[in-house]
């Protein structure tokens, strides 16, 4: 099975970026982040052999997956912070595999409510996937979750400093996560430097090469031990009016 994430940035603007991405790499399931809108464009996929399902939020946030396979919707919200009015979860079974896909807070400004917000956040899906994993449901979480794990991460750390996605407090949640039991699965066989997901519109940041990498899989053993591969895709990040991340696109055993 292959499963891709996708901060789409905007629906609406990237549609056609999409269609051809699923066209061209045939992905059994993709999980997007920052829809913007509340018209998701269903029938599109459809048309292209995926049945969907979005949790919109007007203007902001989104998330949503496609799949060509038969799917069930658990959750549309982080279970223990259901009264969260951000559209920010969504969590579906296929043939008992538990895929989640998730566009965490950013946190900026932190010395606003935006920085305990995040913590809040990523302290319940903490809670939330030990839960899982405490009942031996095969899991795997996707998305943008706005943290850089490590120095290596990131093509300037000193830039980083005091940012909430490099801030001590996120990091700590990150390794928090992975001391549950859970693999970072774009680490599993790939330790080198200055892979990204993202790369900033500012300042020529992709010409740079000026990237970090914050859209993560996090898999829990059953599906790490049937990992094939996990690879950044980056060609998307190089068309006219691409979205500021590109796909991260992880293969299993069926």
């Amino acid at each position: 099975m292959k499963i891709a994430s996708w901060n789409v940035n905007s629906i609406k603007a990237r549609l056609h970026h999409v269609k051809d991405w699923l066209e061209s790499e045939k992905p059994d399931v993709l999980l997007m982040q920052e829809l913007k809108g509340l018209d998701f464009p269903a029938d599109e996929f459809e048309a292209l052999g995926y049945k969907s399902h979005a949790v919109p939020q007007k203007a902001y946030n989104g998330v949503a997956i496609v799949s060509r396979h038969e799917f069930t919707v658990i959750n549309e919200a982080l279970p223990g912070n259901d009264n969260d009015e951000q559209a920010r979860y969504i969590e579906v079974d296929i043939n008992g595999t538990r895929i989640i896909g998730i566009y965490a807070p950013n946190g900026n400004p932190v010395d606003t409510e935006k920085f305990p917000y995040k913590l809040n956040w990523l302290e319940h899906l903490k809670n939330h996937i030990k839960d899982l994993k405490d009942k031996e449901i095969p899991t795997l979480i996707g998305g943008d979750f706005n943290i850089i794990p490590e120095d290596k991460d990131c093509y300037n750390p000193k830039a980083w400093e005091g940012d909430a996605l490099f801030r001590p407090e996120s990091i700590n949640l990150w390794r928090s996560m992975l001391n549950i039991g859970y693999s970072d699965a774009f680490r599993i066989h790939n330790n080198r430097a200055a892979q990204f997901t993202f790369w900033d519109y500012q300042g020529g940041a992709w010409q740079k090469d000026h990237g970090i990498r914050i859209d993560h899989f996090l898999l829990s053993p059953e599906i790490a031990d049937r990992m094939k591969s996990c690879t950044i895709d980056r060609a998307p990040r190089d068309k006219e009016k691409a979205s500021d991340h590109t796909p991260i696109i992880l293969e299993i055993h069926d």
